[in-house]
């Protein structure tokens, strides 16, 4: 007997030495790997910051062993979350600026304006952002009247949910030197009968106000982009892809996560200026662990709420309005050419069915003979039926299923009950690209990625509204939200081999929650909760 056990002894400890020290163990785990199959797994081992191994419990804790264990207690893991499309450094600079989301009138909004002015009297201009005339009983633009009469001296811009609007007072429009005579191609002012301007600007005036607004301090823009970083992890996601970023920060993005200050990895889309592609597309892709810049963001056209959408055919709502354009055909196709000829992607904002086809078609033209270039449509929201065809030519559709359900109420008064069949149709577009990357469009949506999987496979508010969903046929199933939120957005982002599963040689970026979030049921899924984050193998919520 004690020779057996000698013996025993003795090969427990040969077991045990040659198991392979890694810095992280997660076991008792109920994890979606989203790999090539969508297998499931029990336990993985990280080391390095990676993924080295991903199995079952007993398999992984016999070949590997590590002074960290994590017993996940049965909990779901999810890959590192992806948010494909949204305003990440818009969202820390909001946390700065009057918060308008939610108001149910104009009334309400002076009230939070005059309630910020009373907590910052010092304030030099008055910003702020989320209204939605939507949303109010008067379902109007508002007019500066009342902002006037408060803020005779005080310039004050408040910025509508969407951002394709602003609503600025008298003074405001002094400083930019607009009048009852200014034009701006690709956009509005909009004026009352008299011709006098309402302090409503769509799309590209807001352009002159923005020029004489004074920017953020590299300061305020460090505090933002850290404020931003702290709401994401909150809620899983460990990537987010920047709809629009100039270079000064992009370059701040950078230092910051070389300095270990910002560690949130960021997919950043240079906005869309000569000076940006003067200097990107000349320097090529950038590329770090952190930070990956390759893509051009262009605006076609405006957003559907603001009526800056370019339909083919007018308003149903709004005769004889098209919309408009915000950057012309002409230069949209220069763009594309110019693009092409880099190793940069096109990234285009496209609501409206005419935008779409013109961005759809200068694609088709550019990429003629350019393999696995992976350009995206943003938004991609109304679609002609005849022109849904053009993704299946490796066009990513970039879209965001939160405006399928914000903007249900009225989408048809909009377009009518023809042309909304081919509206936030992401089942359609899934079917011609093969792939769709699902984001939010934050701070426009919710940061919830939650609130994401439960529109798009639920296709209802949170009041569970409508009964059935709204237009079922082009909802998701789980298993393709949860890839369009994982691996799908690292594809559309050339970084499928680094992220977006839980496979070895792969980040260690994943997420605990607080459920299963494929079985949960369909009316729990916006309760879900990220309770623990890994980026990297390191714990970050």
């Amino acid at each position: 007997m004690r020779i057996l056990v000698s013996l025993s002894l003795v090969f427990l400890m040969l077991s045990c030495s040659t198991r392979e020290p890694v810095e992280l163990i997660v076991h008792n785990a109920n994890v979606y790997t989203v790999d090539s199959v969508f297998s499931k797994a029990t336990a993985f081992a990280v080391n390095d910051g990676t993924f080295v191994a991903v199995g079952s419990n007993d398999a992984i804790v016999k070949k590997y062993t590590s002074k960290n264990m994590l017993d996940a207690n049965g909990k779901t893991i999810v890959p590192g979350l992806i948010d494909a499309h949204c305003h990440f450094y818009g969202l820390g600079l909001n946390q700065q600026v009057v918060d308008l989301v939610g108001t149910k009138s104009f009334d309400e909004v002076v009230q939070r304006v005059l309630d910020f002015r009373n907590e910052n009297p010092d304030a030099e201009v008055i910003s702020g952002r989320g209204w939605d005339q939507n949303d109010w009983e008067v379902k109007e633009f508002p007019t500066s009247l009342q902002l006037d009469k408060l803020f005779a001296n005080t310039p004050v811009v408040l910025e509508r949910v969407d951002g394709h609007a602003y609503l600025v007072n008298q003074k405001a429009l002094d400083m930019a030197g607009i009048t009852n005579e200014t034009k701006v191609e690709g956009g509005e002012i909009v004026r009352e009968s008299s011709g006098h301007a309402t302090g409503v600007l769509i799309d590209a005036p807001m352009a002159l106000v923005d020029a004489v607004l004074p920017k953020p301090d590299v300061n305020t823009s460090a505090r933002a982009l850290k404020d931003a970083e702290r709401i994401c992890f909150d809620y899983g996601l460990t990537t987010v892809n920047d709809a629009g970023l100039g270079r000064s920060t992009i370059e701040l993005i950078d230092s910051l996560q070389k300095m270990g200050e910002l560690k949130m990895r960021v997919y950043a889309m240079v906005s869309n200026s000569e000076e940006n592609l003067d200097h990107f597309l000349n320097k090529g892709i950038v590329k770090t662990d952190k930070l990956n810049v390759r893509s051009v963001k262009v605006y076609g056209d405006g957003a559907l709420g603001s009526r800056g959408a370019a339909l083919r055919a007018p308003y149903s709502d709004k005769p004889g309005h098209f919309g408009a354009m915000v950057t012309p055909v002409e230069k949209i196709g220069e763009l594309a050419e110019r693009i092409a000829a880099s190793q940069y992607q096109m990234n285009t904002h496209a609501i409206g069915d005419s935008a779409n086809i013109v961005i759809l078609k200068a694609y088709r033209n550019a990429l003629q003979g350019k393999d696995d270039r992976r350009w995206k449509i943003e938004h991609a929201q109304v679609i002609s039926i005849e022109d849904f065809d053009y993704f299946e030519g490796g066009i990513i559709p970039s879209v965001q299923p939160t405006h399928a359900t914000s903007d249900m109420y009225w989408a048809e008064d909009r377009l009518g009950p023809e042309r909304v069949k081919g509206a936030y149709a992401f089942k359609t577009l899934l079917d011609k690209a093969g792939t769709v990357a699902l984001g939010t469009d934050f701070p426009v949506e919710r940061v919830s990625p939650f609130l994401t999987f439960y529109a798009a496979v639920a296709r209802k508010d949170l009041e569970h509204y409508p009964e059935g969903g709204f237009q079922m046929k082009d909802a998701l199933s789980r298993e393709e939200t949860l890839k369009g939120m994982t691996i799908w957005a690292a594809y559309s982002n050339f970084e499928e081999h680094e992220k977006g599963s839980i496979e070895a040689g792969k980040f260690a970026d994943f997420v605990i929650l607080s459920d299963d979030i494929m079985i949960v049921p369909e009316g729990e899924i916006p309760n879900l909760k990220a309770e623990q984050v890994f980026l990297g193998g390191e714990k970050v919520k």
